[in-house]
């Protein structure tokens, strides 16, 4: 990409949504990928140096909606720590969303996931590596439970209690987002979700809109089932069409269909490559006309929506 053509490209071109009070522009930064070559303990771990000047190039592009977590690390990387080391002071408008739930110890193995009273001492520790005094969005990731209620209720009496401004949640089905609602308000809900997805991907996506709820879609870049960090894939035909057309790359199609689901969507592809970087803020502005969203809404299974414009 040409340096004028970096000069012009602006997270602001996605449009923005509302997460309860907060505004945040609709193409947004997940921060999992900072930490190494693949996620996790697994991969190699980042340059430092790299990573701090991707997380400060964002917020130039105009990113204000940054997605962590605690257990964002590597062997030698923290994404917690890299946002603090690069951001803080914090820009007024910076959103930064965390998750709680999951736990992983301190040689980077999958503890046993956290219980509704254990939930506190992960909001802390998100606070003490942020260096934050209040968590702008807390995620609950829902793991193996039926009933999210007893979870979301101690997120909730952390929310009035002022640790936290506002509540998601995150890898959920449509029972589990009845069963938040009916506790605290849910500005936003985590999902895998992208142009290959199966048809019951949408319903979430949809119960969301109906709502006025933003959804904020994982994975849409790595592919349906496929973590980030994953062997590389054999792209569709119906995506490489469409990119070759626009001029464009697989990665930033797929991400300019995730923005035309609906004006609530939000998206987060994460990297720890500076060009990387500008290529998916610049997928914002890509505008896909009917017939191309038509040939990539026969990719999955998931159909094609009652689509507003992006």
């Amino acid at each position: 990409m040409t340096s004028s053509r970096t000069s012009t490209v602006s997270a602001a071109d996605a449009g923005s949504w509302s997460l309860g009070d907060l505004t945040v522009h609709r193409m947004g930064f997940g921060a999992m990928r900072l930490t190494g070559s693949a996620a996790f303990h697994e991969g190699v771990p980042s340059d430092r140096g790299q990573a701090l000047a991707v997380l400060r190039r964002a917020l130039e592009l105009g990113v204000n909606h940054i997605d962590t977590a605690a257990f964002y690390f590597s062997r030698l990387r923290s994404a917690n720590e890299l946002i603090n080391s690069a951001l803080a002071p914090y820009a007024d408008d910076l959103v930064i969303a965390t998750k709680v739930g999951p736990a992983r110890d301190a040689s980077g193995d999958w503890a046993t996931s956290a219980r509704p009273d254990r939930l506190r001492g992960q909001v802390e520790e998100n606070l003490r590596q942020l260096g934050r005094d209040h968590l702008d969005l807390v995620n609950l990731r829902v793991m193996s439970q039926p009933d999210v209620s007893e979870h979301f209720g101690a997120l909730a009496e952390l929310r009035e209690a002022g640790l936290v401004r506002q509540l998601g949640i995150s890898n959920a089905r449509l029972e589990h987002l009845d069963q938040a609602r009916a506790i605290a308000p849910v500005v936003c809900v985590q999902n895998p979700f992208g142009v290959d997805a199966p048809a019951d991907g949408r319903a979430v996506l949809d119960a969301c809109a109906a709502h006025g709820i933003a959804f904020v879609p994982f994975f849409s870049v790595a592919g349906q089932g496929r973590e980030s960090g994953a062997a590389a894939r054999t792209e569709h035909d119906a995506i490489l069409t469409v990119a070759r057309a626009r001029g464009a790359s697989p990665a930033q199609i797929r991400l300019a269909w995730i923005l035309h689901q609906g004006p609530h969507v939000l998206a987060i592809p994460g990297t720890g490559d500076p060009d990387h970087l500008v290529d998916n803020v610049a997928a914002g502005a890509l505008r896909l006309d009917e017939d191309e969203l038509r040939l990539l809404d026969g990719i999955g299974g998931a159909g094609a929506p009652a689509r507003a414009p992006a």
